[in-house]
């Protein structure tokens, strides 16, 4: 029993340097921005991460708002 959770602990170690190499040894090294907001390739074509189309869809007038304006 022990054994089996100290090999665990030992391989999860293992991985938590492996996936953080760059992180440790490059000088000002970071982990990579994965979200879609920060992906200039998505940006450019025009697709955001659900939190910024909801903003864009609250910054809009529906439909009827706009009729509202146009009868006054």
């Amino acid at each position: 029993m022990l054994t089996t959770i100290l090999l665990t602990v030992i391989i999860l170690v293992i991985c938590v340097v492996l996936l953080a190499i760059k992180v440790i040894f490059k000088k000002g090294g970071r982990f990579p921005n994965t979200h879609v907001g920060g992906n200039r390739a998505l940006g450019k074509k025009g697709i955001h991460c659900a939190k910024t189309q909801d903003r864009e869809q609250a910054k809009q007038k529906n439909l009827y708002d706009r009729v509202k304006e146009i009868e006054e």
